[in-house]
């Protein structure tokens, strides 16, 4: 009798275990592809010292942490971080990130503008390209533009655009532009975002949206989602800190419209941390969007 009770504790106690493991199995967060913009790190790795010192680690941290891509935000002179292409794009999958997308630009001139001569503009663009080539890129983005004062520069510009992304096109790479807030301004009468979608050829740019900024320009992303459908093939994922922190972004409806938007990858950035420890705060950012039910594994098919 003694026997058989023992044997009846063993085998609830080995139920009552093997059910803690499901249920931790189930909680466990599905992996996701998601992207980090380095500018989130900038304190780390925001410059080539920094990032000769410090990659190694923080590179490996953002890659426990769940990211799966990253997206740069240090190209100068052929190089990335200070570091040859080829040697970044090493580093980065050493540990296991892919090399997705980087953030650069070269201004144009009042010259420039005045003129609508490009060519000494391309020729920087010609070395740009060919680095991230090297470097294994997927997109090319301009993180940033002043507004024009006039909508003949606002289309001066917009050529400027597209004549970059027909380069990018020819080398293999996509290019795009990404927001801040102050694209929402409207120039004579018409909002500069706007003019810019509708004067950008759409086989040779697209628009990364930063939802934050969208929202701090005090538009709707979904609403931009559904006017000008399939232009916004990236998406930054960010908030006024961490992601999800501020209830400012409707994240929820933003993910739930990627389909509309045309979005095949996102990005996460971080201005700052609400601790001040910017690698905590993008842990939690990642630790929010790999439990969140609306944002799928991949939204590349």
């Amino acid at each position: 009798m003694k026997k058989s009770l023992i044997l009846v504790g063993v085998v609830a106690l080995s139920a009552m275990f093997a059910g803690c493991k499901e249920a931790q199995q189930e909680a466990a967060p599905v992996k996701k592809e998601m992207g980090l913009q380095l500018y989130s790190a900038r304190k780390l790795i925001g410059d080539s010292a920094k990032y000769a010192e410090n990659h190694v680690a923080v590179l490996k941290q953002i890659a426990d942490m769940g990211y799966t891509q990253v997206e740069a935000a240090c190209y100068g002179n052929g190089k990335l971080y200070g570091v040859d292409p080829k040697q970044f794009k090493a580093d980065c999958e050493a540990v296991g990130l892919e090399v997705l997308s980087s953030h650069t630009t070269r201004a144009l001139t009042k010259e420039e503008f005045a003129s609508g001569d490009f060519t000494e503009a391309l020729k920087w663009w010609d070395e740009c390209i060919a680095a991230h080539k090297e470097a294994g890129m997927k997109y090319i983005v301009t993180p940033w533009s002043n507004v024009p004062e006039t909508l003949k520069d606002a289309k001066t510009y917009c050529d400027y655009l597209n004549a970059i992304g027909k380069k990018c096109a020819e080398a293999g790479i996509k290019y795009g532009y990404h927001n801040h807030s102050h694209e929402f301004q409207k120039v004579e009468d018409k909002v500069y975002f706007d003019f810019m979608l509708e004067n950008t050829d759409p086989q040779y740019v697209f628009f990364q949206m930063d939802v934050y900024w969208a929202v701090r320009g005090q538009v709707s992303p979904v609403d931009y989602f559904n006017k000008y459908a399939g232009r916004f093939i990236l998406l930054h994922i960010k908030d006024h800190r961490e992601v999800g922190q501020s209830g400012m972004v409707g994240f929820d409806a933003i993910f739930n419209n990627f389909a509309k938007a045309g979005c095949k990858e996102f990005i996460v950035e971080m201005e700052g941390a609400t601790s001040g420890d910017d690698m905590q705060g993008i842990k939690e950012s990642a630790d929010y969007l790999l439990k969140a039910d609306f944002v799928k594994p991949s939204y590349k098919n």
